[in-house]
């Protein structure tokens, strides 16, 4: 019994870092063109597509948005028919840039705060894997200010100062059955933060052609007396105390992203971005908890994550002066290997279609509509540490709007 329990234990994520919890969703304009925005000049966005084209942004903005994101996974356990699935919930990932610069100066300066890492997880407490993950809710926000400087008519540069706040809340079962038969449950909550940075470079090649480099670091989240809640039967509490703590950190990996920009006549904007994103640095998730029984030691659960990419492309078509449509997709490649895939991260290789539209309603102020619609393609797997073993599906359905004042 007591490996079962530390093995269970071991598995307890306090951030699903998967692709499937980096949210991606930064700005209505960029997701209606496939997620591009790297080698683009369109607005606010740049704060955290490419700092370095905030120099050449022709006005100053104010901009915010949502994206209500729908997340919908199925589960078929090996060698039955049984099919679980997640509760409906709503994820709200938001957007929030400013950049202001004098109208001949060679400065630009920036603030963002946005949701790049997050996810709504629940699979009830009545599935297979319930002893794997019952549900998940967590928040990665990030702080940006940035400044940027356009070194010549050609080329523009930039960097930012990230601070993340991370807030966590897990709950799964544990199988220690009081008197009338139900499990015992396990808990996390807390929140903690991290630091990093992120820098680029914008090349206007030509009057048509743009170039952009992006690369946003590494942000090791740290938690600190998180609040490790145990739920079992009374002959079984004095080995999980209360109250108790945990302590866990956990690294947000980094992304080098190259995006191209086309522009053939005044009608089309075409654009192309490839993303590589350093998942290897997740290779084993430990706890630490503050009050530690013969049950209950902390835990060293391995990860073992590989390097994954995305390669996304978009077009926008302005239909009147006032009016631009907008589409893209895209492909993403899984950085979970065989054997590491689990409930609250069901990830596979990805693609996803997008479309937008774009309205000037003054002058001076932009209503910005996207959908995106993500097949997660599906995945047969055993879990090397909770042995759960099954088929995952997961479809994702994200609406969004922003508005964007200029000037």
């Amino acid at each position: 019994m007591r490996k079962v329990i530390l093995l269970l234990l071991a598995c307890l994520p306090v951030m699903a870092f998967a692709q499937g919890f980096q949210v991606n969703l930064h700005g209505q304009k960029q997701i209606g063109m496939g997620h591009t925005g790297t080698g683009l000049l369109q607005d606010g966005a740049s704060v955290l597509f490419n700092p370095g084209a905030l120099a050449m942004l022709p006005e100053n903005y104010i901009q915010a948005g949502i994206s209500p994101l729908i997340f919908k996974s199925g589960f078929n356990p090996t060698g039955t028919t049984a099919s679980y699935y997640t509760k409906s919930k709503l994820a709200t990932p938001f957007t929030f840039y400013g950049v202001w610069g004098p109208k001949q100066s060679k400065f630009k300066f920036g603030l963002g705060v946005y949701t790049p890492f997050g996810g709504l997880t629940d699979w009830g407490n009545d599935w297979q894997g319930k002893y794997a993950l019952e549900s998940l809710d967590l928040k990665a926000i990030y702080i940006q200010p940035t400044i940027s400087y356009k070194l010549t008519n050609y080329l523009s540069i930039g960097g930012g100062f990230v601070y993340n706040h991370g807030i966590v809340d897990l709950k799964r079962a544990i199988p220690l059955a009081d008197a009338s038969g139900a499990d015992g449950q396990a808990q996390l909550n807390g929140s903690g933060h991290g630091l990093g940075w992120n820098a680029g470079a914008f090349i206007k090649a030509s009057d048509k052609f743009t170039i952009g480099l992006n690369y946003r670091s590494q942000v090791n989240t740290t938690i600190k007396n998180g609040d490790a809640i145990f739920k079992v039967a009374k002959s079984m509490e004095a080995n999980f105390p209360q109250p108790n703590t945990f302590t866990a950190s956990l690294p947000l990996p980094s992304t080098s992203s190259v995006g191209f920009g086309y522009t053939p006549n005044n009608k089309w904007t075409l654009a192309l971005d490839v993303n590589y994103v350093h998942w290897s640095v997740y290779k084993v998730l430990s706890f630490d908890y503050g009050t530690n029984t013969s049950l209950l030691q902390d835990t060293h659960s391995p990860r073992n994550y590989k390097n994954g990419a995305a390669f996304r492309a978009g077009a926008q078509y302005k239909a009147k002066d006032n009016l631009f449509l907008r589409f893209g997709g895209g492909y993403g490649i899984t950085p979970v290997r065989d054997g590491y895939v689990t409930p609250e991260a069901p990830d596979a290789n990805r693609y996803y279609l997008t479309g937008g539209l774009g309205y000037s309603i003054t002058k001076h102020l932009d209503l910005d509509l996207s959908f995106e619609y993500e097949r997660v393609l599906a995945r047969t797997q055993t879990n090397i540490e909770s042995n759960l073993s099954g088929t995952f599906k997961t479809n994702v359905y994200i609406p969004g709007i922003s508005l964007a004042y200029h000037w």
